[in-house]
């Protein structure tokens, strides 16, 4: 069965309106889960996925096999990164439903399986087997859950202060009420959804620029 991901951004911009957010996150009765850090590295989809699925199938409980088989096959546009969360290692695809975009789309199918390698050994794997970096990203994140929604507060290098606003479903037909749901639970809050035209032109621009941002507090604004 497929995990599927419901998330929208928002850019928060100062610490101020982070701090606003946070408080009314507790008023609504979310609570803290704690934070950590986070090195997220994203590879360039590769040509052909057989490599990819014959990379990673090692790295994960057999069990598993199943949900990467039907990502990488039946995916329209896959996303694949690493990650290390304070020493936990993951490996993560996602695929998007629809038009939006692997990478950055509201509606997505995820796989996110921890694996026993430091991120340098399984970013080498994945360069093995013919991927290519896109760009390596950093970021603080906190976390809030509560009401089966989960939203994070991230302080990320280059974009500054966001905040997404996570739900997930076994159902693809409930993706759209979904979104419902959270936009309006943002609009209660007083933040607003990052447009996906202008979330592109970001990502973009830190892909080409990524290694003036990573592991920095530098960030820059794109309209």
């Amino acid at each position: 069965m497929h995990t599927y991901e419901v998330e929208i951004k928002s850019l928060l911009g100062s610490k101020e309106n982070a701090d606003a957010l946070r408080e009314k996150l507790r008023a609504e009765g979310l609570k803290e889960k704690g934070g950590h850090s986070q090195l997220n590295h994203y590879f360039n989809e590769p040509e052909k996925r057989d490599a990819l699925l014959e990379a990673i199938m090692p790295l994960v409980l057999e069990e598993k096999h199943d949900a990467l088989k039907r990502i990488l096959g039946e995916g329209k546009n896959i996303s694949v990164r690493t990650r290390d969360a304070d020493g936990t290692v993951l490996v993560v695809v996602k695929a998007s439903i629809g038009d939006d975009s692997s990478a950055n789309g509201v509606k997505r199918i995820e796989f996110e399986e921890k694996v026993d390698k430091t991120l340098d050994e399984l970013d080498q794997v994945l360069l093995d087997a013919g991927l290519t970096y896109q760009a390596k990203w950093s970021r603080q994140r906190e976390e809030y859950a509560g009401k089966d929604v989960t939203v994070t507060i991230d302080k990320n290098a280059g974009y500054g202060y966001v905040a997404e606003f996570e739900k997930m479903t076994d159902s693809s037909e409930k993706a759209e009420s979904i979104r419902e749901e959270l936009l309006s639970l943002m609009k209660g809050m007083g933040v607003a959804e990052l447009p996906q035209d202008r979330l592109e032109r970001m990502f973009d621009f830190y892909n080409t620029h990524w290694d003036e941002y990573y592991g920095t507090d530098n960030i820059f604004t794109i309209e």
